[in-house]
Order: structure tokens, then sequence, then C-alpha cells
């Protein structure tokens, strides 16, 4: 759905200085629906430019809807945008947004709510910003998908701030997983002039305006220190060889930007940002970002696919386990949904760790301000634990988080069954194994769910939501609502090994340790996946998950598919503390390899959907983004894998275009296994 246009409504107030405008930013929805600059929002300011432009003003206070500042440009206009019609709304951004910079009165912005990308460049157009302390979303995120802040940003901001913090802003924030700025610290690095309270927000901000105006500040046109912009900027190009290497151009075109802000005038900065706009956006890198952003924002929220029962209630949750996963589960669900969490696991030292554990996490975001001493006080109240099976008792939810063996989780269930009410949802956080399986010989194997969370349980948003066969939709419902509850994205999958992340990084793992297995060294493995601009290293992601899991998975996997997932000597060394083993000195370039893990992914594409493990290409490219930090402007992995023919080569058609049952017309054998 497209979001609402965005009007700029103007209102006269009489003050003891003479008549100021107050200019607010609403597209009539609620904070859910943000205020976005669509070509409809651009005809809307330029009216009131005119009127403006038109009267005797003392100063012009802008400001948006409640909790809602501006996100920035409508991403629903830019799919399949040509270059002509990209400079043109980067050329529309600068004239418009100039013209506040050009009012021969005071301009002030009152942020009051989330500024993202040409949020921010609006108000960066203003002569002085104000910011809410409630603000958490202060950002151009641009980089992220694949463009560059056009509307001004890599001129301005290193005007205001300086080289280092705009190249920490524009380009290293959002390629730390979109990391943004708080009002605090929008403050400390130098972007708003004065914190203010929430409560009396647009007072304060007004009477911040007023001030200005008697103690005639003028107009201000910041001019930081850029001596320094060519050695800044050299040495985070280097970085971002090591980080994307050069899989994308939008972060290495927004420091040709931010370093020529320090010699262009400001009229030549708008024309740059137009070319790069008219280059980017029409790209395959920001296309692919437009895909993703509609995946994670909108298709993925709709909850596709899962059926409209009514869901249970939980108001008791259960962990079984006691080590990582599971503390990081129950300190989820004890801030999340602000319930009883009971821990069991064999010993009571390790019950009781894990529950200190959670104080101590409870504790420490109090440290950081992200919870009241109280708030934390109650929900450390509601977190308990035992080494017996009947502390389960009243749960509404139970997800196991044991090790996993089959065996194990089959009796977890088993013992289960005996203490929990026939209601009561069983999930399980397998990784891997099937669930049909783990709930097999229970008389109520309805009420069992996978619920396959991705660690960091903080950081990464994706559940796979596991149906088996015999799952029904009232347990379907309830993990979902409680998923949303959660403030995580879920995607229905179907019970198959490795369900879709696993899977697909499995594949990728076969290829990597295929490498190593034939002489290829750990970093000619790395760089051929890294390649492909992903934050994380097979190596490092190898160490994250630890040998003796992966080993696990990957023998789990050649259960099912021995021919795809083949058992590796090196990955059986590492699992059991030794090094790489060569058996046979075969090693290929790193340009093979490359090719080989792209065409296994989207062979073990082509798999998962032929098998209806998920419905669409789609899917999949929702859990990598979401599961594995894809990054956006791969558009996941299968919109990649179509953009430059990958899938035509091993398919014999575009990915998208498969589905349940779908058949392709021309197999082609991919080569790394």
């Amino acid at each position: 759905m497209a979001s609402p246009p965005t009007s700029f409504k103007l209102r006269r107030l009489d003050t003891r200085v003479g008549p100021v405008a107050l200019l607010t930013m609403d597209n009539g929805e609620d904070w859910r629906k943000p205020n976005t600059f669509g070509e409809q929002a651009l005809r809307s300011l330029e009216d009131a430019l005119l009127e403006l432009e038109g009267a005797d003003w003392r100063g012009l206070l802008v400001t948006g809807k409640p909790f809602v500042f501006a996100v920035g440009a409508d991403i629903g206009e830019f799919g399949g945008i040509a270059p002509e019609r990209a400079r043109l709304g980067g050329r529309a951004g600068h004239e418009l947004f100039g013209r506040i910079r050009d009012l021969p009165f005071v301009t002030v912005a009152a942020v009051n709510g989330a500024a993202l990308g040409g949020g921010v460049e609006i108000a960066l157009h203003c002569d002085y910003r104000t910011i809410a302390s409630s603000v958490r979303h202060f950002a151009c995120p641009e980089v992220f998908l694949g463009l560059i802040p056009g509307w001004g940003g890599t001129q301005l901001v290193p005007r205001l701030v300086g080289a280092e913090e705009a190249v920490r802003f524009v380009v290293e924030n959002p390629l730390r997983q979109n990391r943004m700025l708080d009002a605090r610290q929008a403050v400390e690095n130098g972007y708003a002039d004065a914190l203010l309270e929430p409560v009396e927000f647009l007072d304060e901000s007004l009477a911040f305006l007023l001030g200005a105006v008697e103690e005639g500040a003028g107009k201000r046109r910041p001019g930081a220190d850029l001596s320094d912009v060519g050695e800044v900027c050299r040495k985070a190009r280097a970085r971002l060889d090591g980080q994307v290497h050069g899989a994308t151009p939008a972060p290495y075109r927004a420091l040709d930007l931010i370093e020529g802000a320090a010699t262009w005038p400001l009229e030549e900065g708008y024309r740059a940002e137009e070319d790069a706009l008219a280059e980017l956006l029409p790209g395959p890198q920001a296309q692919a970002s437009i895909y993703a952003f509609d995946l994670v924002e909108r298709r993925a929220k709709r909850g596709v696919g899962i059926p409209e029962a009514e869901p249970r209630r939980v108001q008791k949750v259960g962990v079984v386990g006691a080590g990582l996963m599971a503390r990081q589960l129950a300190l989820l669900f004890l801030r999340r949904l602000e319930v009883p969490v009971v821990l069991r696991d064999l010993t009571q030292e390790q019950v009781d760790d894990a529950v200190v554990w959670v104080a101590d996490e409870l504790a420490d975001l109090v440290r950081r301000g992200r919870l009241g001493e109280g708030k934390a006080r109650f929900l450390g109240s509601l977190v308990t634990g035992d080494t017996e099976w009947d502390v389960f008792a009243g749960c509404d939810l139970v997800v196991e988080a044991v090790f996993e063996e089959l065996a194990v989780k089959q009796e977890v269930f088993a013992q289960l069954e005996r203490v929990v009410a026939p209601e009561c949802v069983l999930a399980t956080n397998t990784s891997s194994l099937s669930v049909t399986a783990t709930s097999a010989g229970l008389a109520h194997p309805e009420r069992v769910v996978g619920m396959h969370f991705f660690n960091p349980v903080a950081v990464l948003p994706l559940v796979e939501l596991v149906r088996t066969p015999q799952t029904d939709e009232v347990t379907l419902a309830t993990a979902r609502d409680v998923t949303r509850k959660l403030r995580k994205t879920g995607v229905l999958v179907s019970d198959a090994p490795g369900f879709v992340v696993n899977r697909l990084l499995g594949r990728q793992s076969s290829v990597v340790t295929d490498a190593l297995d034939h002489g290829n060294s750990v970093e000619e493995a790395d760089e051929a996946v890294l390649r492909m601009g992903l934050p994380m290293a097979p190596s490092v992601l190898l160490q994250l998950v630890g040998p003796k899991v992966a080993n696990h998975v990957r023998h789990t996997l050649n259960a099912a598919w021995p021919d795809r997932f083949p058992l590796s000597p090196t990955l059986e060394s590492l699992a059991e503390g030794g090094e790489p083993v060569v058996v046979e000195h075969a090693p290929r370039s790193v340009d093979e390899l490359h090719r080989a893990v792209l065409e296994a992914l989207a062979d073990e594409a082509r798999h998962i959907l032929e098998e209806g493990v998920v419905a669409e290409a789609a899917d999949i490219d929702t859990c990598l983004l979401l599961g594995a930090g894809f990054p956006f402007w791969l558009g996941g992995i299968t919109k990649h894998l179509d953009q430059t023919g990958v899938s035509e080569r091993v398919v014999g058609r575009a990915l998208a275009e498969l589905g349940p049952g779908a058949r392709a017309d021309v197999i082609a054998a991919p080569s790394g296994g």
C-alpha cells in the first residue's frame, strides 16, 4: 500500500516578536504511517513556500505530526525509475529545501520524532534544530539502501559536524546494521542545538525560536574545518574495501561527495548529488533494496500464510534449558510480554546462574537508560527456575532450547506433555532437526510448532515459524502472535531439514569447506563469499556458531541430501579442535569459488521453492535479510541471483518465477557442489 501523501500545513502564530510561521508535516495518519516526501508532498511544500516568501514573517518553526518528524522520500515511488526522473527528483528536493535555507528570517526545525533521510535533510536546511529527548531514530540510512543522501545531506552534514563525524553518520552507521542516533547523541554530535523534554516540546521550541529572533542570532551558515577530509575519506575507503569488497557503489560515492563538500560551492554539491542519484537509484543495488524494503516493512508484517484463527492468550512462558540461547529467550519474553517466565535445567546451579544472568542484563539496561529501575525490579521478580518438570505447570507456551539431539528433544516434549495443559503450545527452537519427528509419539502433536530464533536474539529479528503436517491453526496463530509481540518478524516455513536460513548457509558452507578440503586458504574461501558484500566472513561465522554445532547441522543436511551437503574432513577436524584437512591439493581461484557459491545458492533456492518449504522466493529473501544479515542492496539473495543471470544459468529461469511444485525447464548442475 502506498504511503499517504504528506501535507505541509502552515499556521500563523502572533507572538511578542511579530508573526511567526508554524509549518507542520502531516499525512493524516497515526505514527504507524510516518510522514514521507513523495511528489504530492513536494508540491504541498512549494505551496507553503509561496506563502512564506510572500509575507513579512519574523521566523519559521518546522515540525512533524505527533511522534514523527519525517522519514524521507517515499520509497514506493522509486521502483523502476529512469535516470532522468531520479535526477529531477533530486533537483526538486534541492530547490525546495534550498528555498527554506534562503528564507530571510530565522528558521528552526523542531524534531519531535523519527527523522530519517530527507527528514534530516529538511532539518539541516533550517538555521537551528531542537530535538525531543524521546527521539530514538535520527539518521541518514540511504547507503544501507544502495543510495546516497540526495537532498543535501552529503554537503550539509560535513559543513556542520566535520569530516570524521560526517563519514560515520552518512557511510559507516548505515553499514553497521543501520545504526541510528538518539536525541542525546544528535545534540552531542552537533546535529541539534537544544535537547528538550517531549511534554512541552513545541512550546519550548517556539521559545527557542523567539529567543533567537530577539537576540538577533540571524541566519547561520555552518563552516566546519574540513582540512582533514582527504585523509579521513582515504582511510574510510580502505575500511570499506575490507567491509563491502566493492559489492555496492553507494558508500564509495558518498565518500566522494563528502570530500567534495570541502571545496565545492553548495550548488555544485547539489548537482553532484543529482548525478549520483541518476546513476544509483535505477541501478541494481538500489532497486534490490526497494524490493527488500517492501518485503521487510510491508509483506512480512502481514503474516503471509498465517491462518486467521484466534491466538491463545499467553500469560506464562516456560523455557527448557538454561544455556545462552535459553537465557536470551527468557530475557526477551520478560521484556516484551511482561509475564512470568520459568526456566528448567539439569542442575539448580545452572538454573540459578541463568536467573542471575537475566538480572544482570536488566541492570545493564537500567545503566544504559533503556529501562527504569522500577520496571527492572518488576521484571526480575517474574523470572524463576527449577530442576523439576512441574515448574512448567500453568504455562501457556513452553519453548525448548536444549542440545540439538532428536532423542533429547523428544524426551523434553514427552516430559512436558505430562505437566502442561492440552492447550499449552509447545515450541522447539531447533535449527535443523525435524519438528515432526520431535513431536512423534505425543498425544497432542497438533500443538507443536517450530519457533527458530537466531543468535544473537536481541539483534536478529527473524523467527522461522515451522509448521508440521499436524500443527493446527490456533497453534500457528499463537506462535505468530507471540512473535509479533516480541517485536520479531515471523516467516512461515514447512518442516524440512535446516528450514531456510541454515539450509542456504549450509549449502554455501559446503562450497567453502570443499575449497578448504582441496587446498584453498581460509582467506581465499572467505573472500569468495565476502565479494557479495556480506557482513561476516564464513570463518568468523563458523567461530560464532561453533564448529561442533556447524558440523552437527551438516550431518543433518547430509542425511537428507548427501550429494549437495557432503561431509567435510576439514569441518570434522575443526569440530574436534583440529586444523583444516587437505584431502587433495586442487585449489580454485577466488573467482571460481565465488561463482560456485552463487550457483550453489541458486540451486538450493530452487530446491527450497520446488519442495514448498516456503511459498515464494520473497520468503527466502526475507529470511536471509532478517536472519542472516544479508544486505538490503543484495535484495536477500534471489533478487541478486536473478539480476545477475545466475538463476537463468543454473535453474533456467528467474527464481522469482518458481514456487511449490514448479519445475525449471532447464536444470544445469552447479559447480562447487
